[in-house]
């Protein structure tokens, strides 16, 4: 078991419900960010997501006038830190969404994606599957037969 504490972004960007989806937008692009978490205070209020960015740019005239919290998704699903990052794969993919925002106690401790823990699943198989080659390259050689 990998939990989400493991593979989460700790230091997650946020911006007040203020904040204008332009200035989400820029936040996003310079942080190379797929999303912002919405804060009042410490309270999560929602998630704003590079979908939630286009579709205001489909409707809105000036994203500089627009305010995240009528285009961010209110009260996001979240997740405790010790929540088996298998669970969290199954949850954002039938749920639809790749942002999952790690809370506990009601505080905001990081921020998980999709990519993240498919990234650290790939990566432990990648380790087994290397630990198994290597004991067999001890135990057989290198299956090299001489020079090419």
């Amino acid at each position: 078991m990998v939990a989400l504490s493991d593979v989460m972004t700790p230091d997650v960007v946020t911006l007040s419900s203020e904040a204008s989806v332009g200035d989400a937008a820029k936040v996003m692009v310079r942080g190379g960010f797929g999303s912002v978490v919405v804060v009042q205070g410490r309270m999560l209020l929602g998630i704003l997501t590079e979908r939630d960015v286009l579709r205001a740019a489909a409707a809105e005239d000036d994203l500089r006038a627009a305010p995240v919290e009528r285009w961010m998704t209110p009260e996001p699903e979240t997740a405790l830190p010790d929540l088996d990052s298998e669970e969290a794969v199954s949850l954002m993919l039938s749920r639809g969404f790749r942002h999952l925002p790690v809370v506990q106690d009601g505080e905001l401790l990081g921020m998980v994606s999709l990519r993240d823990v498919l990234s650290a699943r790939i990566a432990r198989r990648l380790a087994i599957w290397l630990s198994r080659t290597d004991g067999f390259r001890r135990d057989h050689g290198s299956g090299r037969s001489g020079p090419c």
